[in-house]
């Protein structure tokens, strides 16, 4: 769900994903973010809400934070060793 850029509408996030078939993306992706609290609604009291809204949760920015840190290096270019002689 990186592609969420603060809070967004099931329609955005859809529409950035180029999914086209609702029904499909509520199941494959809406549902399954939401479980793992990778994203949180906005209203959370009233999820039928036309004005609803999704954000990432702490929990998963922080995960992302900690990917972006603990990258490996990218592979030595052809011709390269990887460690210095």
């Amino acid at each position: 769900m990186e592609v969420l850029d603060g809070e967004m509408s099931r329609r955005e996030i859809q529409a950035k994903l180029g999914l086209k078939n609702d029904e499909h993306f509520r199941k494959a992706y809406l549902l399954p973010a939401l479980e793992a609290e990778c994203i949180e609604m906005t209203l959370s009291d009233k999820p039928r809400s036309s004005k609803q809204k999704y954000r990432l949760t702490e929990k998963w920015k922080a995960h992302l934070g900690k990917a972006g840190r603990t990258r490996r290096p990218a592979p030595a270019k052809a011709g390269q060793s990887e460690a210095p002689e």
